[in-house]
């Protein structure tokens, strides 16, 4: 079958100048009756594309206004304490006093912890693991001269793979919003 899709996309691919070669035989109503239909297509691709980019950015708008209104309220200190308990387990009352020796198994419990919740993580919960994450980045540039190459290309991974939880979240939220589909679902349901 390879085959027969290579020469239908050969066709595909020269019909268009055939048919304009064939253009000498056709009268000029007949061109304009061809051009007008190709118009007719192009202008409805165009507009359905215009709708799509319309939805899309009143969707964006939305969400940037919801999240600059949540993060104008300030996290609560005992919400915050709760997950850096969650978050960081026995290293949360070492903040500040982390070593180059502790601070890997730190981000590897964050990273377990964030894994493991981030599908019920509402918006909020996303600004207070980003809280606890920030400042486990502070501990590591304290420490940073003293700390292993080896252990700080893979601190390094899993602060990527925090940022690309939390982008994936906010891709959900938009595509939830817009009511997209994912970018892997089948033809069918998009």
């Amino acid at each position: 079958m390879p085959h027969a899709l290579s020469c239908r996309a050969l066709a595909l691919l020269f019909l268009p100048p055939l048919l304009l070669l064939s253009a000498c035989d056709s009268t000029p109503r007949e061109r304009q009756a061809v051009a007008r239909e190709g118009l007719s297509k192009l202008d409805t691709v165009a507009r359905s594309a215009g709708r799509s980019l319309r939805r899309v950015g009143s969707a964006a708008a939305r969400l940037d206004s919801s999240n600059r209104a949540r993060k104008s309220q300030p996290l609560q200190t005992s919400k915050q304490v709760a997950a850096d308990q969650y978050l960081l387990g026995p290293y949360q009352n070492q903040l500040g006093a982390l070593t180059p020796a502790t601070i890997g198994s730190a981000y590897a419990q964050l990273l377990r912890q964030t894994r493991a919740s981030r599908r019920q993580w509402s918006a909020r919960d996303w600004d207070y693991a980003a809280d606890t994450y920030k400042r486990l980045n502070a501990e590591l540039a304290r420490v940073r001269l003293d700390l292993p190459a080896r252990d700080e290309v893979r601190i390094r991974a899993w602060q990527a793979e925090f940022k690309a939880l939390q982008a994936n979240r906010s891709v959900k939220e938009l595509r939830t919003l817009t009511g997209s589909p994912p970018a892997n679902a089948p033809a069918a349901h998009r």
